[in-house]
């Protein structure tokens, strides 16, 4: 028996064979299917781990199209994902209609074989049986196949949601002629500008609608029109509608989102309703740590109560700078950004740009990889001349304490045209114990943080880094899982409302001192992060921390909310649901044109439909988990054993909960995330 690490080989795969080759499997793979649901006798060896052996190889068969249709996202590559998307849509609704199979399960769970399996394999089971229930294994006739119409419907509507956001954010661009029209950049963002004109045959300087872009335009643009201009342009991404209630060359229709999500929240209410759920919120907890919507919209209602007094007070403090200092009153939303950075360098002497000159990813990717090995006992090391998708990306091993390799990832940093925004964590390949050896998992790291400029290396933001942080906790929590189990290793068989306790976990260590001396070099001296900046940047720390707090609420009470509804609610109600939250949570109004529910992709395209909750409920697990470093010490090597163990190695063998008081030693407290966010009385 040996470990196996297998990387796929993008550079030999052949797009035009692609949907024939997945047409084969899938039929190869039907036909396995039927045999196993004949089984006499299931046990895990005949039955259930033969089962996951068929979902692997379509996992690691399709796996390279779908992240490159989210990196890579040209004709070709898209034409062919569209292709091959509803015949896997459809093949997994059918294999989780299958009654066969689902009784077959069952069987073995009321055997004799059950109670001799491991708790893992147990879990496995029991998720699976319930998986089975929420995928409609007990309708039948035309109930039955509506359930799978619908499920193929919202997944090729999910894709096109994606894709009017890619493409309304590509379409946009303005170039202007002269650096004194971008009066306030950076450095380093006038030169990245000016070499994506460059990069387009223009002169001058050229702004887009790509996070890096957008945000420097809406934190240091002195021209205040301009910051109206790129606001108003990427708050009606995906949308007909713009200030004038005109179509804009840069929003056609057909990529106006506003029909997908009326087919969304219809199709999923009519899905839900078929399973015998009231609504689709209903059907979403039933497979989270959560007991209800109310015990969700109880959570948000009283985080909300506690956090808006203090965003409230962050606002008309703003307000009154603005006002005294410069004269602007009353403020727009396109100012927001601008003055709260001019009011923290009054407040604290201190602004991100002070920061980015000691970040420099050169630095900072091998910093990160220096924390975690001192957390955990890792050695991570690149593979050289590994077989990539686009030159930015690097490829890297994980070895642990004992030198076993545990698993790779790819890292693919930097935003490009074609390449999806924001980042995220994907699994190339899950682990799996086989016949011949272990498989070794492998994950997809995927951000879109400012790249290089000419010869000088990317140099990141604080922000930029703690995104990096948060997208290696989620990596590390799948790929060092010591688990065999397909179903329940890694962040299979976790909960959906406690996946985000490893990635939003590791963000801690981006404010302290030992840490920062790992992932700190100026990059022109060498020189680490001064101790006088760090203090500053502590201090600027929650500085606002009541308004992002109360934003982040204002998107999960709308999700939350809208997925509780039993009727079909069309696009100009969605809007008004919003407005309503709005004026329930936010602080400061934001311009009727606005339409951010199109572009709102971590819901309607993402798996966190009636689930944005889960960014602040495994925020309270992973700050409660940090105050246990800050009280044994941050690289503590018995604390981070511990963690390593408890949460990392075992995947989704028990419930979050479970695994969380084995951790900390008691259920969590609310306590540390709002002593971590300022908001402790």
């Amino acid at each position: 028996m040996q470990d196996i690490l297998e990387l796929p080989k993008f550079s030999a795969r052949d797009l035009s064979n692609v949907e024939n080759d997945l047409d084969a499997l899938l039929l190869e793979s039907t036909d396995r299917v039927a045999e196993l649901a004949r089984t006499e006798h299931p046990d895990w060896s005949n039955f259930i781990y033969e089962l996951d052996l068929v979902s692997d190889k379509i996992q690691r068969f399709f796996s390279p199209i779908r992240h490159l249709n989210s990196v890579m996202n040209g004709s070709e590559v898209r034409a062919v994902y569209n292709a091959c998307l509803p015949k896997l849509s459809g093949w997994f609704t059918d294999l989780g209609q299958n009654r066969d199979l689902y009784e077959k399960m069952g069987q073995l769970k009321d055997s004799e074989i059950f109670a001799q399996l491991d708790g893992g394999q147990q879990k496995s089971i029991d998720d699976q049986l319930l998986g089975f229930r929420l995928g409609g294994v007990a309708l039948e006739g035309e109930e039955k196949n509506r359930f799978k119409e619908l499920s193929l419907e919202l997944s090729n509507l999910g894709t096109r949601f994606q894709e009017n956001i890619l493409d309304s954010t590509s379409a946009w661009h303005k170039t202007v002629k002269s650096a004194s029209d971008l009066a306030g950049f950076p450095q380093s963002s006038l030169e990245g500008a000016r070499l994506t004109a460059q990069e387009h045959g223009e002169e001058g300087y050229r702004l887009t609608l790509d996070f890096p872009s957008f945000h420097a335009v809406m934190t240091f643009a002195d021209d205040r029109e301009l910051r109206r201009e790129v606001y108003t342009g990427y708050m009606t991404r995906a949308t007909s509608h713009t200030p004038d209630n005109t179509d804009s060359a840069d929003n056609k229709p057909g990529w106006d989102n506003s029909s997908n999500i009326e087919k969304i929240i219809a199709f999923r209410t009519e899905k839900a309703k078929l399973l015998g759920f009231a609504n689709y919120a209903e059907y979403s907890v039933a497979s989270k740590m959560v007991d209800s919507p109310q015990q969700v919209i109880d959570f948000i209602e009283n985080l909300a109560a506690r956090s808006k007094p203090s965003a409230a007070a962050d606002y008309q403090q703003l307000c009154t700078f603005a006002k005294d200092d410069y004269g602007v009153d009353p403020l727009c939303a396109w100012d927001i950004a601008y003055y709260s950075n001019k009011l923290k360098k009054k407040l604290f002497d201190f602004s991100e740009e002070d920061l980015k000159p000691y970040f420099p990813a050169d630095v900072a990717v091998p910093g990160l990889f220096k924390v975690t090995g001192r957390l955990f006992g890792l050695q991570i090391s690149e593979i050289k001349d590994a077989d990539v998708w686009h030159e930015d990306v690097s490829v890297y091993q994980i070895k642990d304490a004992n030198g076993i390799m545990r698993g790779a990832f790819y890292m693919d940093n930097y935003a490009r045209s074609e390449k999806r925004g924001g980042a995220w964590m994907d699994v190339c390949v899950g682990r799996m114990k086989k016949k011949h050896g272990t498989q070794l998992p492998v994950a997809y790291l995927t951000c879109n943080l400012t790249p290089p400029v000419g010869d000088e290396p990317a140099l990141l933001t604080h922000n930029e880094l703690t995104t990096l942080f948060h997208e290696f906790g989620h990596g590390l929590h799948h790929m060092l899982t010591m688990v065999d189990h397909a179903s329940v290793a890694g962040i299979s068989g976790v909960e959906w409302d406690a996946v985000e306790l490893p990635s939003q976990f590791l963000e801690n260590w981006c404010w302290e001192r030992e840490s920062l001396d790992l992932v700190s070099a100026h990059y022109q001296t060498g020189e680490k992060l001064p101790q006088a900046l760090l203090e500053k940047a502590r201090a600027a720390k929650n500085f606002q921390s009541g308004m992002t707090t109360v934003r982040q609420l204002e998107f999960a009470l709308f999700d939350m909310r809208l997925h509780l509804s039993t009727e079909n609610p069309d696009a100009a109600a969605v809007h008004e649901l919003l407005n309503s939250v709005r004026h329930e949570v936010a602080v400061y109004p934001v311009p009727e044109f606005v339409r951010f529910q199109n572009s709102f992709a971590h819901i309607f395209a993402g798996g966190y439909a009636a689930g944005y909750f889960s960014y602040k409920w495994a925020e309270v697990l992973s700050s409660d988990a940090f105050s246990r470093f800050e009280e044994e010490g941050i690289f503590n090597e018995k604390t981070g054993g511990d963690f390593l163990h408890a949460i990392l190695e075992r995947g989704g063998t028990q419930k979050a909960l479970e695994l969380f008081v084995e951790f900390r030693g008691r259920e969590p407290q609310i306590d540390a995330l709002l002593r971590h966010n300022g908001l402790a009385a």
